[in-house]
């Protein structure tokens, strides 16, 4: 088996705002002295394990990421008839297992049930916490040293094996990434604009005041996106304890969402769903490498040349200089091209899978 895949997507997306900056105005990146658009790593891995995809393909089989288990503990015991008092000591005592408490001594909002950093709990590690939390409620006392060693090495959980998993406080339950992804940036040179907007009350008809009851101004910008990710099969497979079965449906999970799931950032505004026009698919065992420096230069489509047969074209010249320079990159490669009509999503997973 190849132990490494690699994929270099290009997804085209009308005006849109799927990943806000700290002011609310699409995210941004300066490569080969050209601003591009950029979709960060973080946002599009939401994106795909909170998906319908993930969600449907992969039941069973994906963690939680939060800081309010305590909370959920909380209410579960108190349900039980368990006293505050000692509903939320025992609370504590779980909850501190997976990273420091957010304070020592009650507050308004709980925060004294919540851990500081967000944590990204197993399917595993939360039934063993269902579990133990229901054996405290049923017989009526804290649970013990040996019950609190909850934490445990995720074996079942795609999502943490694909993504990672970093506990600062318990290192020995952390989990390395299998899936590395690059941030999305576009091919070309781009610009945020403004959207100047208003809103209008339905109930004022113009005969005191003719005016807008709201202005508004938001932030867009729209182009043809290159992401790059890269696929460690065997570590993946390793994260998940060796389960041939569930390897393969995670990739094809994971294939058909970054084809197909785009961030979620203002989608009722600018309804900007978009599957990848492009996605070439590398398999080997050789050192893996991105293929973004085919962009340094920014791609400037003249005439009647069309922006993504351009860099498809330059994607091609840098894997094909790349083999010329350092040998063969990858023993195997496959690609599905739309506006070509090229290749199968079938077909893809296939590759991938195989």
């Amino acid at each position: 088996m190849s132990r490494f895949v690699q994929l270099h997507v290009l997804t085209s997306y009308p005006p849109s705002n799927l990943n806000r900056d700290d002011t609310g105005r699409p995210k941004t990146a300066l490569m080969g002295n050209a601003t591009r658009l950029r979709l960060s790593s973080q946002s599009q891995k939401r994106a795909w394990r909170t998906s319908d995809i993930f969600e449907i393909s992969l039941a069973g089989h994906l963690g939680k990421r939060t800081k309010w288990m305590g909370k959920e503990i909380f209410k579960a015991l108190k349900t039980a008839g368990i006293t505050e008092k000692a509903a939320r000591e025992w609370t504590k005592a779980i909850a501190a297992r997976f990273g420091k408490l957010k304070s020592d001594k009650k507050t308004e909002n709980d925060e004294d049930l919540e851990i500081e950093q967000l944590a990204h709990f197993s399917p595993e590690e939360i039934a063993a916490i269902e579990t133990l939390t229901n054996q405290c409620a049923e017989r009526g006392s804290a649970p013990t040293q040996d019950e609190l060693a909850l934490l445990s090495k995720p074996r079942r959980a795609v999502d943490i094996a694909m993504f990672g998993r970093m506990l600062a406080d318990t290192p020995a339950f952390n989990v390395e990434a299998a899936v590395q992804v690059s941030h999305a940036i576009t091919v070309h040179k781009a610009a945020v604009e403004d959207d100047y907007f208003v809103a209008v009350d339905d109930l004022n008809n113009g005969q005191v005041d003719s005016g807008a009851s709201h202005i508004g101004e938001r932030g867009y910008g729209a182009g043809l996106f290159y992401l790059y990710l890269c696929i460690d099969r065997e570590l993946l497979k390793e994260n998940l304890g060796g389960d041939e079965a569930l390897t393969a449906r995670s990739l094809e999970a994971l294939v058909n969402a970054v084809t197909k799931v785009s961030p979620t950032g203002m989608q009722n505004s600018f309804a900007s769903r978009a599957y990848a026009s492009y996605v070439l698919a590398e398999k080997g065992n050789q050192q893996p490498r991105s293929l973004a420096q085919a962009f340094l230069k920014p791609v400037k489509p003249y005439d009647e040349q069309d922006m993504l047969a351009e860099a498809v074209k330059a994607m091609t010249k840098r894997y094909e200089n790349f083999d010329k320079v350092y040998g063969k990159c990858a023993e195997l490669r496959y690609h599905i091209d739309v506006e070509k009509g090229e290749g199968t999503l079938p077909e893809l997973v296939a590759f991938v899978q195989s």
